[in-house]
C-alpha cells in the first residue's frame, strides 16, 4: 500500500500554481518575440527603400534616374543588339501566407529589346491585406543596365480576401551591359505592410 505524507500532498498542491506562473512567463515571452518579428517585418521595407535611395539602386536603375524622360524615349528609340542574347530569370518570395509568382521563370532577350512579363498575386487569407514588393538584382553589375519601363514594385496595394491580380513588369536591358553578364536574375519579395494604400494598378483579375 502506497502512503502519501502531508508534505508530499502540500508540494503537489503547490505545483499547479508554479506551473501556471511558468506557463504565463513563457506566453509573455512568446508574445514579445512575435511582436518584435512583426515590427521587424514592417520596418524592413522602409529601411530597404532608404538604403537603396542612398546607394542609388532603388526601383529605377541608375541609368533610368540620370536622364529625365529617357524611359519614354527608349520605348520608340531602342537599339536592339540582335547578335547577343541574355537570359533573364524571374523569382518571387512571399513573406506571408499568400500566393505570389511570375507566370514565366525565364526569358531570353536581346539587349535593347522591350519585354513584358506578368506576375501573379492572390490573397489567400480571409481578410483584406495591404502589401508591396521590393526588387533585387543579380549580379550587382547588371543593376544599372536593367531598366524597368513599367513596374508594380515599391507601391502598396490592397487586396480583398481571395482577390487575385496580374501585374506587368516591362523592361529593357541596356546594350552597354558588360559582355561577361549572360544571365540576370530579377527577384521580388512581397511584404505585408500597413498604412494608407493607393489603388491597385490596372491588372486583370
Amino acid at each position: 500500500m502506497i502512503t502519501t505524507s502531508p508534505q508530499q500532498v502540500a508540494e503537489a498542491g503547490r505545483k499547479p500554481g508554479w506551473m501556471r506562473r511558468a506557463n504565463l512567463d513563457m506566453v509573455g515571452k512568446l508574445v514579445v518575440i512575435v511582436g518584435l518579428m512583426f515590427a521587424f517585418g514592417y520596418a524592413m521595407v522602409p529601411m530597404y527603400k532608404h538604403i537603396c535611395a542612398a546607394l542609388g539602386i532603388n526601383v529605377l536603375s541608375l541609368a533610368e534616374q540620370q536622364t529625365p524622360g529617357a524611359l519614354a524615349n527608349r520605348k520608340t528609340n531602342t537599339q536592339v543588339d540582335l547578335g547577343r542574347t541574355v537570359t533573364v530569370e524571374f523569382d518571387a518570395n512571399a513573406r506571408g501566407p499568400w500566393d505570389f509568382k511570375p507566370e514565366v521563370r525565364h526569358v531570353d532577350v536581346h539587349p535593347g529589346q522591350i519585354t513584358t512579363v506578368m506576375y501573379e498575386f492572390r490573397n489567400v487569407q480571409n481578410r483584406t491585406m495591404a502589401a508591396q514588393a521590393v526588387p533585387s538584382y543579380a549580379p550587382k553589375q547588371a543593376t544599372a543596365h536593367f531598366n524597368k519601363l513599367e513596374c508594380f514594385c515599391f507601391n502598396e496595394y490592397t487586396l480583398k480576401p481571395g482577390e487575385a491580380r496580374r501585374w506587368p513588369v516591362t523592361f529593357v536591358i541596356d546594350p552597354r551591359l558588360p559582355k561577361d553578364v549572360q544571365t540576370i536574375t530579377l527577384s521580388y519579395t512581397f511584404f505585408e505592410v500597413g498604412g494608407k494604400v493607393p489603388p491597385a494598378p490596372g491588372g486583370r483579375s
